[in-house]
C-alpha cells in the first residue's frame, strides 16, 4: 500500500464512545458515502487528498486511520511476524521517529504495554534488516510517524495513524482546569442542539471555555485542524517528494509536472484561511462563578484565536447575560425539529458538575433545580440543552425535554437532554431529531 499514490482505499475514522452518529453526519456533509460503521468507527473510501482534508476538517473524530493489514492473530509469537510482514521501509524513514499506540482485548495479554512493545520491535528490526539503521521510537505523537494496533481477541488490525495525537488535541487548550470537558465532544454536543452558528450561543459554567471556544470555531467556519502543527502523516516516507500528475499548487505555480503532499496540505490550509468567517458572528457568551477559571478561558480562547468573538464574565450562571432575539422572524418553536419554519432564538448549554468527579449530589440538587428556572425564565425561545452523567439529578431540572441522547464524558456515561425553547405539541416529537437518540 502507498498512502501518496494508490488511488482509492479504506479510511477509518475512529471516535470516542457514542460520537460515531455524529461523525457520521460530518463525514456526509463532506461529501463521502459511508462504507462500513461501528460503535467506535466510521469507513469511508478515498485517497492522499481525503486523508488531509479529513484531518483538516473532522470536528468530532480521533483519528484518521488507514489499514494496513488485517489477520487472525492468537499470540503475541504471531503477532511480531505479522508486523513484520509489512513493508515498513516504504512508510517510515530510517532517521526518523515514530510512535505506536495499541487497544487490546486478548486474554492471552497480561499487560497489554506488551503488544506495543512488540510491534515496535518488529517494525525497527525490518527496518534495520532492510535498509541497515533504524528509526527511533517512543510516546511522543507530536515528533514523527504513528501506529495503530487494535487486537480484539484473534483479530487484528494494524493501522498507519495519519493523525498522530488525537483530533481532539486541537492545540488551544493550554489550561485545562478541573474535569476538562474533551473537544471533540463539545462539538457533538453543539451539533446535537442543531445550532444554526447564526443566533446566539451561551455556555454558562463554561469552565475553562471549550463548549464556547468550539461554537466560536464553528460560526468563524475555521477547520479544526488548521490550529495544530503536526500530524501523523507528515512523518510519512514520500511527504515532501513529487507526485507526478497532481495538480500544481499555487503556492508553487512555476511548478509544472505535479506537487508534494506537502505544497497540497498547505494549499488547503490557504484555503480554509479563505473560507473563515471573521464578520457578522453570532454573540457567544461564556460565563463562571470562578474568576479564574475565566482566565483560563479566556487564555485559550486567545490561543485558539476566537478570543474576539467570545464575551467572557465571571459570575452566577444566574447572572449570564442573554442576548435580545436577533431576528426579526416570528418565534414558533425550536429548530431541533428541522421543521421548515421554525426557529429557535440561540442555544444555551451547561455542562454542570456530576457529583462523580466533582461535586456533591446533595449540594448540587439546588443547582440543577436552578438551571431549570434559569433557562425557564430567562431563555425564552433558546434551544436549551444540559450535558450530565447524573439521572437522579436531571430530575431536578424540572423541564420537559424533547430527547436525551447519549454520550460519554471521558468514562462517564451521560446524556445531552435537550429542552425546546416553548413548548411544543406532543405529535411533533419524534426520535429522528438526533442521529442517536436514547428512547
Amino acid at each position: 500500500m502507498r498512502l501518496w499514490t494508490d488511488s482509492s482505499y479504506p479510511i477509518v475514522l475512529s471516535c470516542a464512545n457514542c460520537l460515531a452518529p455524529w461523525v457520521k453526519r460530518e463525514v456526509c456533509e463532506l461529501g463521502y458515502k459511508i462504507i462500513d460503521e461501528a460503535d467506535n468507527i466510521v469507513v469511508v473510501k478515498g485517497a492522499m487528498r481525503d486523508v488531509l482534508r479529513l484531518n483538516l476538517r473532522l470536528r468530532t473524530a480521533h483519528r484518521v486511520l488507514v489499514p494496513l493489514l488485517r489477520a487472525r492473530c492468537r499470540h503475541i509469537r504471531e503477532l511480531y511476524s505479522l508486523v513484520a510482514s509489512i513493508d515498513w521501509e516504504n512508510l517510515i524513514e530510517t532517521e526518523s521517529y515514530f510512535s505506536v499506540f495499541s487497544v487490546v482485548n486478548n486474554n492471552t495479554i497480561r499487560d497489554t504495554r506488551l503488544p506495543s512493545l512488540v510491534t515496535k520491535d518488529a517494525i525497527v528490526d525490518r527496518i534495520r534488516d532492510r535498509c541497515g539503521s533504524r528509526p527511533d521510537s517512543g510516546s511522543d505523537y507530536d515528533r514523527g510517524a504513528a501506529v495503530f494496533l487494535h487486537w480484539e481477541r484473534d483479530r487484528m488490525i494494524i493501522y498507519l495513524d495519519t493523525s498522530g495525537a488525537p483530533l481532539c488535541k486541537r492545540g488551544y487548550r493550554k489550561i485545562p482546569g478541573s474535569a476538562p470537558m474533551q473537544e471533540t465532544l463539545a462539538a457533538a454536543c453543539i451539533d446535537a442542539l442543531h445550532w444554526d452558528r447564526k443566533t446566539p450561543f451561551i455556555s454558562p459554567m463554561c469552565g475553562s471555555g471549550t463548549p464556547a471556544i468550539e461554537a466560536a470555531l464553528a460560526a468563524m467556519n475555521r477547520a479544526p485542524g488548521s490550529l495544530r502543527a503536526h500530524f501523523g502523516f507528515m512523518s510519512i516516507k514520500g511527504y515532501k517528494l513529487m507526485i507526478e500528475g497532481e495538480k500544481a499548487p499555487r503556492i508553487a505555480p512555476r511548478q509544472r509536472f505535479g506537487a508534494t503532499p506537502e505544497q497540497i496540505w498547505k494549499e488547503m490550509l490557504l484555503e480554509a484561511q479563505e473560507q473563515e468567517k471573521t464578520e457578522g458572528l453570532p454573540p457567544i457568551i461564556a460565563t463562571d462563578i470562578s474568576p479564574e477559571a475565566i482566565e483560563n478561558a479566556k487564555t485559550n480562547a486567545y490561543i485558539a484565536g476566537v478570543s474576539k468573538f467570545i464575551q467572557f464574565k465571571a459570575c452566577d450562571f444566574g447572572d449570564t447575560p442573554i442576548p435580545p432575539s436577533q431576528t426579526s422572524e416570528p418565534f414558533v418553536s425550536f429548530s431541533i425539529t428541522g421543521k421548515e419554519g421554525y426557529k429557535a432564538r440561540g442555544c444555551v448549554f451547561f455542562n454542570p458538575e456530576y457529583g462523580i468527579r466533582l461535586g456533591d449530589p446533595a449540594e448540587l440538587a439546588p443547582i440543577y433545580e436552578r438551571i431549570g428556572t434559569f433557562m425557564n425564565e430567562k431563555c425564552p425561545g433558546y434551544t436549551g440543552g444540559v450535558l450530565t452523567g447524573s439521572p437522579e439529578l436531571s430530575k431536578m431540572i424540572n423541564l420537559f425535554y424533547v430527547t436525551r441522547i447519549p454520550f460519554y464524558n471521558g468514562p462517564i456515561d451521560c446524556r445531552l437532554f435537550v429542552f425546546p425553547g416553548c413548548e411544543i405539541k406532543g405529535a411533533e416529537l419524534s426520535t429522528e431529531l438526533s442521529p442517536s437518540v436514547d428512547k
